[in-house]
């Protein structure tokens, strides 16, 4: 008995999951894009968690210091490009510049963004 409410409730999140993502997709489907997030400020893991994994994207260091960017959750967003707000559609690579946790945003960079 107990099994068939467990299997029972996995069904309606399974539907639940399926009726969000339909709305997500209706709400976009009319031109094709969808806006783009403002990541500024951000931890760099909101990036992978909010677009779409089929989304190019692009990550670099901008501290001047060309280190890779390997564990997401050290890095906080500086930069990005499109702007937040703009259409993201599949052909759009988004670019994220990125420094360290605890590092400031260097002053060229941050005069550049603006």
């Amino acid at each position: 008995m107990k099994r068939r409410a467990v299997v029972g409730a996995g069904a309606v999140l399974a539907l639940a999951a399926v009726a969000v993502t339909s709305t997500e997709e209706a709400a976009g489907a009319d031109d094709g894009t969808r806006p783009v997030p403002d990541f500024i400020g951000r931890g760099l893991w909101r990036v992978f968690t909010r677009l779409d994994r089929r989304t190019r994207l692009d990550v670099h260091d901008v501290s001047g210091r060309d280190r890779r960017v390997i564990w997401p959750p050290r890095w906080r967003v500086v930069t990005q490009y499109p702007a937040a707000g703009t259409g993201l559609d599949r052909r759009t690579t988004v670019m994220i510049g990125v420094v360290r946790k605890g590092e400031s945003c260097p002053p060229r960079v941050r005069t550049a963004r603006r």
